[in-house]
């Protein structure tokens, strides 16, 4: 099984995890204190989006960690490699 390597993108999910966690508690706060319906939802979608970010952060380091221990990728090419991933990532991250 698959296991994320990389402690920096480790560290950068783990810190996207946080922050929609935050958010989350910010909503059951929000829910507790009775606060309008219209801020809950306001905040209930910056934690959908912090989590949807963690997703496609999460399935690009998925990829790249597969595709070069699978298929290796050679110094020459991983910067174009590195490049198609963060352009994969761009165009995730608009379909939220």
């Amino acid at each position: 099984m698959t296991m994320l390597t990389n402690e920096e993108h480790r560290t950068d999910l783990l810190n996207r995890l946080k922050r929609a966690e935050g958010q989350l508690r910010g909503v059951q706060r929000m829910i507790t204190e009775g606060e309008p319906c219209l801020d809950v939802v306001g905040q209930m979608v910056a934690a959908r989006k912090a989590l949807d970010s963690a997703y496609v952060r999460m399935t690009v380091c998925y990829l790249r960690q597969e595709v070069q221990s699978r298929l290796g990728v050679d110094k020459r090419k991983e910067a174009a490699f590195d490049g198609l991933l963060d352009d994969m990532q761009a165009i995730l991250g608009k379909v939220r």
